[in-house]
């Protein structure tokens, strides 16, 4: 699969993939980042993943706040708002049912 491809795909579902990778508690944008690589998505630039997470935030589905760090620059922390849990599950539900159909008809070429 080329590069350009695996792009255009993961920009189809980074919004819910970022929601989905705060479901657990809150973090910052390096290991958001971090957990998407982890899970097999490759890398996501900053370029990427900061106006995703920005765009969230202004549509009220995450909520951020800064923390000084002793060492370092400090960190903007993301967690999931309740309007952003809900998105997440009828948004999550709304791509399984659509990754279902795609598996299916993938399948049935497939088997021909």
């Amino acid at each position: 699969m080329t590069a350009d491809r695996r792009a255009s795909w993961l920009k189809g579902v980074l919004d819910l993939l970022v929601l989905a990778s705060l479901s657990e508690g809150e973090s910052y944008g390096y290991e958001i980042a971090k957990t998407l690589a982890d899970a097999g998505l490759g890398q996501i630039k900053g370029g990427t993943l900061y106006p995703v997470l920005n765009r969230l935030e202004e549509a009220g589905l995450l909520a951020t706040e800064f923390r000084a760090a002793e060492r370092g620059p400090g960190r903007r922390y993301y967690r999931l708002t309740e309007e952003g849990r809900r998105t997440l599950e009828e948004e999550g539900a709304r791509w399984l049912a659509f990754d279902e159909s795609v598996r299916a008809v993938l399948t049935k070429g497939r088997s021909r």
